[in-house]
C-alpha cells in the first residue's frame, strides 16, 4: 500500500556511507502531518487520505478552511494534498503522520514545483542546437522555421521560446538514506524539485523494483 508525507525542502548536504562512499542528499523537514479527511468510494467516489502540513495563521484562513480543519481538531494548514492508494483502515481523521513511517533504504517519489526561470529561448528551454557562430551566418540562437507556408499558421506543439520552470515535477525512484525521527528529517539521495523552502510530497515509489 502507498504511504506518504508532506514536507519542506531545507537544502542539500552530504553524508558518508558505512563503506566510505560520499552520498549527496537533500534534507526534507517533515513535521507531523495531520489527517484532515479520509475519502471513500461510498462518500466521494474514490479512496484517498488528505494530509495537512504546517500551521497557517487564522487571519490568513477563510471560514471553509477553518471549518474543514476543525473536524480534525486542528488549525488551518498551509499545504494540503491527497494521497491515493493508502490503506484507509490505518488512518482516521485527526491522526498524526510522522517521518518514522519510512525507513532507510526505501524508494520514494518526490513531487514539487520546479524552480522558475522566467522567459527563456528555445536553446535553454528545449535543448535545441544553435546555428554557426561565424559572422556570415546571421543565424545564431533563433528558434528556426515556423513550418510550411501552405496552412499559413504555426502548428500546435512547435517548440518555441516561453516561460520555463515553475511546473509540478515528480522525481522518481529516490532512495531514503536516513530518517531522523527526533528532528523530523528525511535525508533523500540526490536532488528533488524546487528551491530551498519549497513544499514537497514524498510517497512510496510507483515504479520501484
Amino acid at each position: 500500500m502507498t504511504k506518504g508525507i508532506l514536507g519542506r525542502k531545507i537544502g542539500m548536504t552530504q553524508v558518508f556511507a558505512e563503506n566510505g562512499d560520499l552520498i549527496p542528499v537533500t534534507v526534507v523537514e517533515a513535521a507531523p502531518n495531520v489527517v484532515l479527511q479520509v475519502k471513500s468510494v461510498e462518500t466521494d467516489g474514490y479512496e484517498s487520505i488528505q494530509l495537512g502540513f504546517e500551521d497557517k495563521r487564522e487571519k490568513l484562513s477563510n471560514k471553509p478552511e477553518k471549518g474543514h480543519t476543525a473536524k480534525a481538531d486542528t488549525t488551518p494548514k498551509r499545504f494540503v494534498r491527497e494521497l491515493r492508494g493508502a490503506d484507509l483502515a490505518e488512518y482516521k481523521v485527526g491522526q498524526e503522520v510522522k517521518v518514522d513511517i519510512f525507513a532507510a533504504g526505501e524508494i520514494v517519489d518526490v513531487t514539487g514545483i520546479s524552480k522558475g526561470k522566467g522567459f527563456q529561448g528555445a536553446i535553454k528551454r528545449h535543448g535545441q542546437s544553435r546555428g554557426p557562430m561565424a559572422h556570415g551566418s546571421r543565424y545564431h540562437r533563433r528558434p528556426g522555421s515556423m513550418g510550411p507556408v501552405a496552412p499559413n499558421r504555426v502548428f500546435k506543439g512547435k517548440l518555441l521560446p516561453g516561460r520555463m520552470g515553475g511546473e509540478q515535477i515528480t522525481v522518481q525512484n529516490l532512495e531514503i538514506v536516513k530518517v531522523d525521527a527526533e528532528r523530523n528529517l528525511l535525508l533523500i539521495k540526490g536532488n528533488v524539485p524546487g528551491s530551498r523552502k519549497a513544499l514537497l510530497k514524498v510517497k512510496s515509489a510507483v515504479k520501484a523494483n
